[in-house]
């Protein structure tokens, strides 16, 4: 018997079909959703929302919502007393107190797409001494308006947030101990009076903010503003910048603005790979690095540093600091020798350039003196390599008032097949019991 389902069935079947299907289709997708959000929120303590006027936190471990205020930082303040990893999904979180990352090992904020509206308060990575604040990571937030602090902290990561319109958007300080091997990688830095600041120390803080990294950051740099200070004592040491840009002179803002200030140390710490670029043709105090009067040690400038555009200085240096760089001239005249007498070297002259090596040089050596009947001046050079070898010694005898320059022959002499070299050895004898000889050596070359 053939069964014929009537058009008006047919089509009640099909609509119950395909409504099957839609809700089908909507429990995978939940589902989806759901097992996402799992995998995304289980390795944080706590997930913060904000729904409508009101901030939550979620206990990842139970499920159950811990606190809730209409107050940003009051929810992350209790979430970060309970638990360590914080984790703020999508929204504007204003701040009306700061956010505390007090004495913590291990605490991550990360953020997607967290907007937090600083309000002028602070997000402080802090601890009582370094050694109760090491390893927490900063991610994935845009602060307006506000400051991260880091006090007093080891290791602490920031990567991938932006920082607009603040005061001063990172600073660095110390007030009991140090802050050291701090990593900023991957942010943006928009008009703000000052984008990174290394604190003078105070307390029992030392200078030390050796081992920082910046890289891979970006500046947009306002009217009466700097984008990294270094101010007075700090010590932005042994450390790197690296791949930065930026960007002075726009959008008619011309005056006083200022890439690098530095009014501390930044003794043997590498740049590579930063540009500075004006975009005004008509630049007023517009420097990308200025050396204030307090500087003690430069940064070494090695390969990929850019001055692009108009600049009233480049390198505005008016207390005339020595300035280290790859492949960098240098010339020092004059420099006396101690002669010894009955034929034994006086005291050992070093010439080096901290924080530089040599990577080749030119020495004229000056002899004068009366020079008494067979009397016999020396003067000898060595070499003191990155090794701690000492290579082959060049003498040259004087027996009356002259100047000379060492000789190619000389030179290659004195050259190991493979080596830096790390510092200059100079001395001089007389083969008499007494002289009125004096020896002076220039040399002029490029460090490494």
């Amino acid at each position: 018997m053939k069964i014929t389902l009537s058009k008006r069935l047919l089509a009640a079947v099909l609509i119950i079909v395909l409504a099957l299907s839609a809700a089908n289709t909507i429990l995978i997708l939940d589902q989806r959703q759901a097992l996402q959000d799992a995998a995304h929120d289980a390795i944080y303590d706590y997930v913060i929302f904000q729904d409508s006027d009101t901030y939550k936190a979620k206990n990842q471990a139970t499920g159950k919502i811990d606190f809730t205020s209409a107050d940003a930082a009051t929810v992350i303040n209790q979430a970060l007393t309970e638990g360590n990893t914080l984790y703020l999904k999508p929204g504007s979180y204003a701040l009306n107190a700061d956010i505390q990352v007090n004495n913590k090992i291990n605490a991550k904020i990360i953020g997607d797409s967290a907007i937090i509206i600083g309000n002028n308060q602070k997000i402080l990575v802090k601890g009582d001494n370094y050694a109760l604040s090491q390893n927490n990571i900063i991610q994935g937030l845009t602060v307006i308006n506000g400051t991260l602090r880091i006090e007093n902290s080891f290791a602490t990561t920031v990567t991938n947030t932006a920082f607009i319109n603040c005061t001063t958007a990172l600073e660095l300080a110390n007030t009991n101990t140090w802050t050291e091997g701090t990593k900023v990688e991957n942010c943006r830095f928009v008009n703000s009076k000052e984008s990174i600041a290394f604190r003078t120390p105070t307390g029992n803080g030392t200078g030390s903010y050796a081992s920082t990294q910046i890289s891979r950051c970006y500046f947009n740099i306002p009217d009466n503003s700097v984008g990294i200070t270094v101010e007075y004592l700090a010590e932005f040491s042994d450390s790197q910048l690296q791949d930065l840009r930026m960007w002075m002179g726009e959008n008619d803002a011309v005056h006083n603005q200022t890439g690098l200030l530095l009014n501390g140390s930044m003794h043997q710490t590498l740049m590579s790979g930063i540009v500075f670029e004006s975009f005004t043709d008509y630049p007023d105090q517009l420097y990308a690095i200025d050396l204030g009067e307090t500087a003690v040690t430069p940064p070494v400038l090695s390969a990929g540093i850019s001055f692009l555009g108009n600049w009233t200085a480049k390198i505005y240096n008016p207390f005339s600091i020595w300035i280290s760089g790859t492949g960098a001239v240098f010339k020092q005249e004059n420099l006396g020798i101690q002669v010894g007498v009955n034929g034994e070297y006086g005291d050992t002259r070093e010439f080096q350039l901290r924080p530089d090596t040599i990577s080749s040089f030119k020495p004229k050596i000056q002899v004068e003196g009366s020079f008494a009947s067979n009397e016999t001046i020396t003067v000898r050079f060595r070499l003191e390599f990155l090794d701690n070898t000492v290579s082959r010694s060049v003498e040259k005898t004087f027996t009356n008032s002259t100047s000379l320059w060492l000789s190619d022959d000389d030179m290659l002499r004195l050259f190991p097949s493979q080596s830096i070299i790390w510092t200059i050895l100079i001395d001089a004898k007389a083969n008499s019991a007494s002289t009125d000889a004096t020896v002076q050596i220039s040399i002029y070359g490029i460090t490494t």
